[in-house]
Order: C-alpha cells, then structure tokens, then sequence
C-alpha cells in the first residue's frame, strides 16, 4: 500500500471539498493523464454497445401503449434514431472541439461555467447513470432467470440479488483490466447484433408461411396527443441513451478528431436500423394486444415463434443487457472521476490505482449507488425520470455549441455542423419536456426538482471558501481515509 503526501498528487488545496478551478485540475494532472487505448473499432463497440441494452427488449411495449399503433410505434423508433443521430453529430462538433473526457459536463462547464457543470454532475452521479445501470442490471437478471420460471415472472428478491451481483461483477472486472474490458465490450456487442439479426429473420419466416396479419391496418388507433407522443418519444430515445458516452472517454480515444466522429458515423446508423428491422419483427409476430400485457417482449416474441428454442432469447437479452451494462460502467465512471479532478466532487474520487491503472474510487462509488437504486421496480417512470433529466442537459449541451459558435469562434472545430442541426435539435427537445410535464408531471417534477437541489450543495460545498474548520477538517479527512485505501497518482509523469 502506496502512503499518500502532498507530491502525490493530493495537495492540501486539492483536497479542500470546497477548492474548485483552473488550479486543481492543473495540480491533479500534471504528471497524469489516461491512457489512449480506444481505437475505432473499440468506439464503435463502445457506442453500440451501451445503446444496444434493455430499452429494445423493454420499450417496445411503452412505445406502442403511447403511440396508439403500431404504425406510429415504427415512425417513433426511427424519428427517434435519426434525432439521436443529429444530436450525436452535434457532440462531434462539441467533442473535437473540447476533446475532453467528461462529455456532457466538460461541454457544459466551457460554455456556461461550473454551476451548470456541477448541476450535470449531480444529477448524472444519482440520477442518469445509476438509474440508467438499474435498469440494465435488472433486465439481465430478469431474463437470465427466465428460463427457470418459464410460466411466471422469477421472484423480485432473486431478481435483485443477481442485479446486484451482475453490477458488482462487472465494476470489480472494471476495476482490474481495461483491456478486458474492452475486449469483453467488442465481444457482447457482436452477440447483440446477432440476438436481434436472428429475431428478424425467425419474422420473415413466420411472414412468408403467410402470417401477415399482424401487419394490416398498422395505423389503427394512433394516438395525436402531443403529451403522449413525447412520452412515446422517451421511452424510444431512452434505447438510444448512450450514443454520447463515447465523448467521456475522448482523452483516452486514439486519434480523437477522427476517430470520434466516424464511431458515431457508423453506429448511429447501424443502431437505428436494427432497431427498425427488430421492431418490425415484433409486430410481425405479435399482436398490438400481446405487445403492450407483455414486460419482456422479447420472450413474448420466443414463445410465440421459437418453440422449443424459445430460451434462446431470454439468453440472448442477457448477453446484451450485460454488454450494455459493462460499457455504460466503463464510460460514466470516467465521468465522476474528470468532476472529482476538477474539485466538483471529493477529491478521493479522482485517484488511479496506480497498479492497474484504473479510476477504482469513481467505479466503487458508482456501483454503491447503482446497488441503492435497485430497489426499485417501476421500470415506466424510471424511463421518463431518467430521459427528462437527461433532455434538459443534451438541451444545454447542444445550446452551448451554438453559444460557443458566437463567444469563441476562433476555437478549432475540425468538425463544423450546420446550424439546422443544432437549432432542430433543440426545438425538438424543448417540445419534449414541454409537452410531457402534462402527461408525467410527477417524474418530471421530481427531475426538475432534484436537479434544483444541487443548486445550494453547490455554493455550499464548492463556492464556500470560509467553510468552519470541523467541515475542512472532515472533507480532509475523508480524502486522506480513501487514499490510502487505494493506490495514489505516481510522483513521475506516466500515462494512464
């Protein structure tokens, strides 16, 4: 076990709860800085990996309870994909422009400042990426005990005690390797483009045996209630959250300024059309009544059409969902360890093991909250919790990039958009939050809410510079405790 001094990379100013600035994450990087393993083909992994997780196997049944019909279901899913791909295409701009980790919250803080930067943080560190991880953990354990309650739903304790499991597995396997992990995201994401391959030709099948009924009259029962249709929205863009997690590893991404944009290039693309083929596969099989009594449609649609293999799909929703899950680990705890090194978040979280080479702190204190999260069971109102919050900030994100086209036009932009994509972008996503306070206002409330909250823990814990000697002493304390738990920084320049 490494002792931690000053020289280290813990100076007593870097452990100030309170210290925030230029100056710390000058301090806290100097010698240090990550890895840059990540090449295109890993992004793309990356990309398709995180995106490719529960929402398909989930949201088909949301969307369609929203849009009416099936017809406008199908219409849902692709306005979602190509949305996803104008904002991925804005984070391209964004991303080569400020080509650093942290996504999201590094865009945010060089256009508006800390406090917004910190309110991303906030609520991406209890809100986004825990509920987010929830969510994927608990749709692996669910199918993956599926075969073994074939006539019934597998008992909740049993669920959640393998989506803790399956959480802690995979922020340990983090923790260890890189290089495994990325292996096993390459991996996973081949497995998940062949689940949803093989769902789609298993429907041309049962179509050309003349089963085509399901698909007549596709537009019956549209719903045009612009509350509904941005709720139908959510739960198809919450299966494509993740195409902006590759902009928080940036740092460690080989050859950024291009590799970044043609990661999103090609996924984006790929994603949105599997996603198509996959649910015009579920409506080929299934009735609109079956879709919307069944949880897990993609077991509904196995043991309509697969017979006696119909286990195969429950295993394969768990090969997907557990990629999603490693990827999203991966990706987002880079993110909590760029705010604790720029003094957003205790200074504990920004240490590297030092033996592998990894942001252990970051991982452990995400999984700690990810475990508290999945008690929860509404899957529905996690969705629109979630992806509310989560427009908001895309909203701020990609308002910035327009914000920064006007206050610092001489920054390099090796990507430039056009306008058009940014302003629909943010138009569409206005019209989204608008419109959905009046069918979920709870959720969204409670989003809203939350992310009010972080206002005064911000100018408590960051803005206060004269905070009482017990709270300096104990957020002193607290860093000093955590580091010599793990492995600190290296004293001499070295790559991470």
């Amino acid at each position: 076990m490494t002792k931690v001094s000053a020289a280290e990379g813990l100076t007593p100013k870097a452990m100030d709860c309170g210290e925030s600035g230029v100056s710390v994450e000058r301090e806290s990087t100097e010698g240090v800085r990550l890895k840059k393993e990540l090449s295109l083909l890993n992004g793309v992994a990356i990309i398709v990996g995180v995106i490719v997780g529960s929402g398909i196997f989930v949201s088909p049944s949301l969307a369609l309870k929203y849009s009416g019909s099936k017809g406008m279901a199908l219409i849902v899913w692709v306005l979602s994909g190509f949305l996803s791909m104008i904002g991925a295409l804005c984070y391209a701009e964004l991303g080569t422009m400020i080509p650093k980790s942290g996504g999201d919250y590094a865009y945010i803080g060089e256009a508006f400042g800390d406090l917004p930067a910190f309110l991303y943080l906030w609520v991406a560190l209890f809100i986004l990426v825990p509920t987010g991880n929830a969510i994927t953990a608990l749709t692996f354990a669910q199918n993956i005990l599926k075969p073994l309650w074939p006539a019934c739903e597998p008992p909740k304790d049993a669920v959640s005690l393998i989506a803790a499991s399956i959480t802690c597995f995979l922020t340990a396997l983090n923790c260890y390797n890189v290089k495994w992990v990325t292996r096993v995201q390459d991996s996973f994401t081949a497995a998940k483009i062949l689940a949803l391959l093989v769902t789609f030709f298993a429907s041309l099948g049962y179509l050309f045996s003349g089963h085509t009924e399901n698909l007549e009259n596709i537009m019956e029962g549209t719903i045009t209630d612009p509350g509904k249709i941005a709720i139908a929205f959510y739960t198809g863009l919450f299966s494509y959250s993740g195409w902006n997690y590759l902009n928080f590893v940036t740092e460690e991404l080989k050859d950024p300024y291009k590799n970044l944009p043609r990661a999103i290039c090609i996924s984006m693309p790929v994603v949105t059309l599997v996603y198509a083929l996959t649910n015009v596969a579920y409506f080929a099989v299934l009735t609109k009544n079956e879709i919307m009594a069944s949880e897990a449609v993609a077991v509904a649609f196995s043991d309509k059409i697969l017979d006696f293999m119909s286990w195969i799909m429950p295993l394969f929703v768990a090969l997907c969902t557990f990629g999603s899950l490693n990827g999203a680990i991966y990706t987002s705890s880079r993110l909590f360890f760029v705010g604790a090194r720029n003094g957003h978040l205790p200074m504990a979280i920004s240490l590297i093991d030092i033996k592998r080479l990894t942001p252990v702190p970051s991982l452990i204190f995400m999984c700690l909250v990810t475990l508290v999260l999945l008690m929860s069971n509404d899957v529905e109102a996690l969705m629109v919790y979630v992806t509310a919050v989560e427009a908001i900030f895309i909203f701020c994100s990609v308002a910035g990039l327009l914000w920064m086209r006007y206050t610092r036009p001489e920054l390099m932009r090796p990507i430039r958009v056009n306008l058009l994509l940014p302003i629909t972008f943010l138009i569409v996503c206005t019209f989204l939050v608008v419109f959905s306070c009046f069918t979920r206002p709870k959720e969204v409330g409670i989003g809203v809410a939350f992310i009010a909250l972080g206002v005064p823990i911000f100018y408590v814990f960051i803005m206060w510079k004269h905070k009482p000697s017990w709270m300096t002493k104990f957020c002193d304390n607290f860093n000093l405790a955590c580091s010599k738990m793990f492995l600190s920084l290296p004293e001499n320049s070295k790559e991470l």
